[in-house]
């Protein structure tokens, strides 16, 4: 089993750095590895965790050819289950997480940043958003809360509906990200705020940071995904239709 998780130690800060060549993307090992890496923080008593992917692509979002060759609903419930599973220990995190997004992040890709508490993006020509329409998929109530959250009702609105991707730059103006840096300083940049936030008296902190992201934890729980009701969606003509249009696209 190749390791998919790359782990590095800075202090009381632990970079865990998504490494499944070439596009990162997002299946059930994947998943289930990062899972048990932010597990594995947590209980070592880490004080911030960096997720970070690249080079040049953090994630690709979910492994969509994988997704198309499962035989049945159940494994299909159960790759997406573990996906969500992630986003969601992301949110909930006792610790904050600061995304070193080294490159392209769409789709899932996108979710996972935006479930941290604050995103480097590499500034240049790489990009990052929700294109579920754009491949024939719908995105869940709780994703498009997560989104509102982060960059307002219109501008979510707008992005949302047209399956649209910006680049870093105008992610920065739009909030998505929160700051640009060369791609090489992306993870120590991603650092240096986790660093400037564990200088803050750690209790007080700590309690702040849980309330002002209950909403993004209430965003992401099963009332507002739905997950039974995406994976029924799945087999929509409109939806096959986009996703093997994708995988043509992506040579697979």
């Amino acid at each position: 089993m190749p390791q998919l998780i790359e782990i590095q130690d800075h202090g009381p800060i632990r970079e865990l750095k998504l490494a499944r060549p070439p596009a990162n993307a997002l299946d059930l090992a994947l998943c289930t590895a990062l899972h048990e890496a932010m597990d594995t923080a947590i209980a070592d008593g880490v004080h911030g965790i960096v997720l970070a992917g690249g080079p040049r692509l953090f994630s690709g979002g979910l492994d969509v050819p994988y997704l198309l060759s499962l035989p049945d609903t159940a494994s299909l419930r159960e790759a997406w289950g573990a996906f969500l599973s992630v986003a969601r220990a992301l949110a909930a995190a006792p610790v904050p997480v600061a995304a070193a997004i080294g490159g392209h992040a769409p789709a899932g890709g996108c979710v996972l940043a935006l479930c941290c508490d604050y995103r480097v993006m590499a500034s240049g020509p790489y990009r990052i958003g929700l294109n579920e329409t754009q491949v024939g998929l719908i995105a869940p109530d709780g994703i498009q809360r997560v989104m509102r959250r982060t960059i307002g009702a219109r501008q979510a609105e707008r992005l949302l509906v047209g399956g649209l991707t910006v680049e870093s730059g105008e992610a920065l103006r739009l909030g998505l990200v929160d700051e640009l840096a060369d791609i090489e300083d992306v993870p120590l940049r991603a650092r240096d705020w986790l660093a400037s936030l564990l200088a803050l008296p750690r209790a007080p902190m700590l309690e702040t940071r849980a309330i002002a992201r209950a909403d993004l934890i209430e965003a992401m729980s099963e009332q507002h995904i739905q997950l039974d009701r995406f994976v029924d969606s799945w087999t929509a003509p409109d939806t096959q239709a986009g996703l093997r249009a994708l995988v043509s696209r992506l040579g697979r």
